[in-house]
C-alpha cells in the first residue's frame, strides 16, 4: 500500500490525503471502527458532536496506540451551539468527549443562513485557535457566498470546506472557489449514497483495467482533483481498500467518465437546510 500524501492547509498546516468517517456510528462501533483504522495507517479521522460518538471516537484514538501528534482529529460544532458564547462551551464539550487537550480541525457543520450566528460562531472559532485548542478552523456546506462572507468580516479564511461531494454531484464551481482561496476541499459522502453508482458500467470498466474496486476508483478520482474524501467503513478489509489509492491513477478520460451521469444531491441545501 503506498503511502498517504498529506495537503497543505491555507493556515500552513497539513491534512492527510484520505480520512476515516464515523457517521453514523455509535460510541462502541467508532472506537472499533477508529483503533481499527489508525492501525491501518489512516491519519485523519472525522467526528461531530452531532453524530453522538466523539467519546467512542476519542477511546478508538487512545486504544490505537498511535502516538496523539501523529493523528489529525476532526469534530464540528452543532447548529444549537452556534453564536459566540456557545460555541466556547460547545468545543469544551467535544473536548471532553474526545478526551483530548485539542483538536486539529474544528468546523462549523452547517451555516444556518436563517439563524445567521455563522460570522459570531467563527469568531469564537478563531479565538479557540488562537488560544491552541484548535490548530485549525473550517466550515462545512457553505456556499461561496458564505466563504465571503466570512471572509469580509473577520479576515479569516477557513482552511476547509468540507462539503457534499461525489461523481453525481462534482462541485466544480465550488472547487474553483475553493482553489482560489486556498481552502481545502473535504468530500462528505464522497461514494455518493445507494448503488447505482457503483454498478455503473463505465465506472466498472475503470476499475477493470485498473485492478481496483469501484469505490477505489472514485475515491481515487476524488484525490486526482484535489479533494480530501472521507469514507465511513466499519469494515477492516473495506478500511484497507478505502485507504490504497495512491498505487495507480486516472486518465483525464476516465475522471470525466467517472463522473458523467446524472446530477443528484442527496443531503441538505446548504441554503436552506437547518441541522441543530
Amino acid at each position: 500500500m503506498s503511502e498517504t500524501p498529506a495537503h497543505r492547509l491555507n493556515d500552513g498546516r497539513s491534512v492527510p490525503a484520505v480520512g476515516l468517517g464515523t457517521w453514523p456510528l455509535d460510541d462502541d462501533a467508532a472506537e472499533r471502527a477508529v483503533a481499527g483504522a489508525l492501525g491501518l495507517g489512516y491519519r485523519l479521522v472525522d467526528t461531530a458532536l452531532n453524530y453522538g460518538n466523539e467519546t467512542g471516537t476519542g477511546r478508538g484514538i487512545a486504544r490505537s496506540g498511535v502516538p496523539r501528534e501523529d493523528v489529525f482529529v476532526t469534530t464540528k460544532v452543532p447548529g444549537r451551539h452556534q453564536g459566540y458564547e456557545k460555541t466556547l462551551a460547545s468545543f469544551e464539550e467535544s473536548r471532553r468527549n474526545l478526551g483530548l487537550s485539542y483538536v486539529d480541525l474544528y468546523l462549523i457543520h452547517w451555516p444556518l443562513p436563517r439563524v445567521d450566528l455563522y460570522v459570531d460562531t467563527w469568531k469564537a472559532m478563531i479565538r479557540l485557535r488562537e488560544e491552541g485548542l484548535v490548530r485549525s478552523i473550517g466550515v462545512s456546506n457553505f456556499t461561496a457566498d458564505q466563504l465571503d462572507r466570512l471572509e469580509r468580516e473577520t479576515g479569516v479564511l477557513p482552511a476547509v470546506n468540507q462539503i457534499e461531494m461525489h461523481p453525481r454531484l462534482p462541485q466544480e464551481e465550488l472547487r474553483s472557489v475553493h482553489a482560489a482561496k486556498g481552502i481545502v476541499t473535504e468530500s462528505w459522502s464522497p461514494l455518493g449514497r445507494g448503488r447505482d453508482l457503483l454498478a455503473d458500467p463505465g465506472l466498472l470498466a475503470i476499475a477493470g483495467a485498473h485492478g481496483v474496486s469501484p469505490g477505489q476508483a472514485v475515491l481515487r478520482w476524488h484525490t486526482q482533483l484535489g479533494a480530501v474524501p472521507i469514507p465511513k467503513s466499519a469494515d477492516p478489509g473495506r478500511q484497507r481498500e478505502n485507504l490504497d489509492l495512491f498505487g495507480f491513477e486516472l486518465t483525464a478520460r476516465e475522471l470525466e467518465r467517472i463522473a458523467a451521469g446524472p446530477r443528484q444531491r442527496f443531503g441538505g441545501d446548504p441554503e436552506t437546510h437547518e441541522e441543530f
